[in-house]
């Protein structure tokens, strides 16, 4: 079982309201060849946020087909990574199961596009 250690020093309440977390639901997802781990590209419907891009590696759990039309927690203000030739622009979420694999991070029912995790 993949369990990461404790973190390292305790953040404060404000320090935490910093980091924007919102759902978002995959409107689209396609092969990413070129990763040098298996992802696919995802754009992500954030609501007034708009649709967004990221890249995610959970090509051991989830089939292209059944991607659209999830829901998923996506940390909006990062900033934009270049992972190869492609521009991520948010972080969507997930757990590492027992084989180190991405589960993804999901509300329990569904909520409007942008909300933001309180």
């Amino acid at each position: 079982m993949h369990i990461p250690p404790e973190p390292a020093e305790i953040i404060s309440w404000q320090h935490f309201e910093q980091t924007d977390i919102r759902v978002g639901t995959i409107v689209e997802a396609t092969e990413f060849p070129e990763a040098r781990k298996p992802a696919y590209k995802l754009m992500v419907d954030l609501g007034p946020l708009g649709i967004k891009r990221s890249s995610a590696q959970i090509t051991k759990h989830y089939s292209l087909e059944e991607l659209p039309g999830k829901q998923v927690l996506c940390v909006t203000n990062l900033g934009k990574k270049q992972i190869g030739k492609y521009m991520s622009e948010v972080l969507v979420t997930g757990f590492a199961d027992d084989n180190g694999d991405i589960v993804l991070a999901q509300p329990a029912g569904t909520v409007p596009n942008g909300s933001k995790l309180m």
